[in-house]
């Protein structure tokens, strides 16, 4: 997507946190933010998989020779990491202008009074407290200098509930209620807060819900055109990069065949 020199002149030298980073959305959103800066900018990289940030660190700088990448294996829902991670960023990272908290966790697809702890723990625990507090952690920043972008990853599922749903579609109603009140909390400030809630986005993430199993997770877009992870960086640059006056404060994104959380049509159009 060409997003033309005003992007770039917005976007040039800042710092950007993204969590998350190693796939998916929080990948293209890597490559998204330096292909409409042109290289003019400082990545934070964040993820449990140190090995493939590395790998993306590598392409960046191969496109993009003075591109300023960090790569850090942070594990957000082990939430007392998160102030230390913080406080060992290089000089040069410290003065972080956007975060984008994207890192998020959905497992199985399980009726309510059988869902396993561990499954209810993992995804409140990534989704809404490892966000919460990595924003509390990074917000002092951006009260300092009056100025930041938030951009919160949501779902259709904090709009939509459906069966299998009983505590993803929480974790994202949570997002939603915290990225309100934050929004509000912040009118008085130059902070803008995002948020945006994909719908049916073919990544790995259903891998991840599914344990593994590729049979299952290929069913959710079976006989369906999803949209990609590049559909939602492009959403999510073109937000980061308006002008300071404008806050594309909700955006939900679907994919032409879906009308809600559970309406999809599942066919050639």
């Amino acid at each position: 997507m060409s997003y033309g020199s005003k992007a770039a002149e917005r976007l040039a030298q800042k710092v950007v946190l993204i969590t998350g980073a190693s796939a998916g959305i929080g990948e293209a959103t890597a490559k998204e933010i330096a292909d409409a800066a042109a290289g003019d900018v400082k990545l934070i990289l964040t993820a449990r998989r140190k090995d493939k940030l590395d790998s993306l660190s590598d392409s960046l700088i191969k496109q993009y020779p003075d591109i300023k990448v960090l790569t850090t294996e942070l594990d957000v829902s082990k939430t007392d990491t998160i102030q230390p991670f913080l406080n060992g960023l290089p000089e040069e990272f410290a003065d972080i202008d956007v975060l984008i908290n994207n890192a998020g966790k959905a497992l199985g697809r399980d009726d309510i009074g059988t869902i396993l702890q561990d499954d209810i723990e993992g995804m409140f625990q990534t989704n809404v407290l490892g966000l919460i507090a990595l924003t509390q952690a990074v917000l002092p920043i951006f009260k300092k200098k009056n100025s930041g972008d938030i951009v919160n990853l949501g779902s259709i599922a904090g709009r939509d509930s459906y069966p299998g749903g009983g505590i993803y579609c929480p974790t994202k109603a949570a997002v939603k209620s915290f990225s309100q009140v934050l929004r509000k909390e912040l009118i008085n400030t130059r902070i803008r807060v995002l948020e945006v809630d994909p719908g049916n986005v073919e990544t790995e993430f259903s891998n991840t819900r599914f344990k593994g199993d590729l049979e299952k997770a290929k069913k959710v877009y079976e006989d369906t055109i999803p949209l990609v992870a590049e559909d939602i960086a492009e959403i999510i640059v073109f937000g980061i990069t308006r002008k300071q006056n404008t806050v594309i404060a909700e955006t939900l994104v679907f994919s032409s065949n879906q009308a809600s959380a559970s309406h999809l049509y599942r066919g050639k159009i």
